[in-house]
């Protein structure tokens, strides 16, 4: 698990450039899936089994990220936010951009010493920010490479942290990615189980929304991350998923304007976990949702439920989870398939 998602995150992969994302599971999953195929959403289909009941597990393969707006005379290049990014973790953070090459840069914005006193209290805005790629003229920018359009992830790097912690980029939803691989890898249940990588999920769930209405499915469950409540800070209770206790299952979503997940899909999931002694945490949720929350009112409805890895600072350079919340996502999902449920 800890190889495969160091080499997911190593991808680039914003929402609608999630075509290298793509091709890895593609060669990752060859000849261990009975079919495999892309949608015209760029959606990954990968197939395995026959019969009833068709169950759809969903993973985003898009990551939070930055689209370039403009280059000034000067070779400053102003961009957009792609995805829901907090402008406090922007700010002298380096960032590859995708064009013809790849070009590193850093993010800046007016140095404090120069900022009148009203302007240090306030976060810089994004809007404010611009990335330096070392250039000193617009057409030198163009020359090496970048356009209008071009696209940029932040330049952060697979790390092992202590004990069984590893921090990175894009563990949001590269984490979900690599459970979905293995729990495709090591199915043997019944039906028919549907793998989707989904594309664009961080600006608004739009592949979930066109995979489910095609695959039809009678059961769906999105495999993501959630935000860890196990740092300083938080109030009790504020936020109740900790890292090290086991993937969390979702009750309900951003306080039922996401998903609210289907009582039988959620004791199915349960009692497989309580069943084969894996640890699993409850999770209700008042912020962020998942593909489940456009799924499970997809045509006239499907059961759907989520199961995430709690991880921390989320949406940044530098997330951090452990690596055996996953492992053990895994062993829930096989062990939940070997049965599955019968929900009308």
């Amino acid at each position: 698990m800890k190889e495969l998602l160091s080499r997911l995150v190593a991808l680039p992969g914003i929402s609608g450039e999630e075509h290298r994302v793509t091709q890895f599971m593609e060669e990752e999953l060859a000849g261990k899936v009975s079919q495999i195929r892309r949608d015209k959403m760029g959606n990954l289909i990968a197939q395995k089994g026959e019969g009833k009941p068709h169950i759809m597990l969903a993973a985003h393969m898009d990551e939070i990220g930055f689209r370039v707006k403009y280059i000034n005379e000067k070779g400053f290049i102003r961009f957009v936010k792609v995805g829901g990014i907090d402008d406090r973790t922007l700010l002298n953070q380096r960032v590859v951009i995708y064009g013809r090459k790849e070009v590193k840069g850093v993010i800046g914005a007016k140095p404090p010493h120069l900022q009148k006193e009203e302007e240090r209290k306030k976060v810089v805005e994004a809007s404010d920010m611009f990335i330096d790629v070392g250039a000193s003229e617009a057409s030198e920018v163009e020359q090496i490479g970048i356009k209008v359009g071009d696209f940029a992830v932040f330049d952060s790097h697979f790390s092992e942290l202590a004990g069984d912690m590893v921090s990175g980029k894009a563990f949001d939803n590269r984490v979900g990615c690599a459970v979905l691989i293995q729990v495709l890898e090591g199915f043997r249940g019944k039906g028919t189980l549907y793998g989707v990588g989904t594309v664009q999920e961080e600006v608004g769930l739009k592949g979930a929304r066109t995979a489910a209405y095609a695959l039809k499915p009678d059961i769906a469950i999105a495999l993501d991350t959630t935000t860890s409540g196990d740092t300083p800070g938080l109030k009790e209770g504020e936020a109740t998923a900790s890292l090290g206790k086991g993937p969390a299952i979702t009750v309900v979503e951003a306080g039922g304007r996401g998903l609210i997940a289907h009582q039988g899909v959620v004791d199915w999931l349960k009692e497989a976990a309580e069943r084969e002694n894996i640890p699993y945490q409850m999770e209700v949720g008042e912020g962020g949702m998942t593909d489940s929350a456009i799924m499970y009112i997809t045509r006239e409805g499907v059961p759907c439920g989520t199961i995430s890895i709690p991880t921390r600072y989320i949406h940044g350079p530098g997330e951090v989870l452990n690596i055996k919340d996953a492992a053990y996502a895994v062993k829930l999902l096989l062990a939940a398939l070997s049965e599955p449920p019968h929900i009308s």
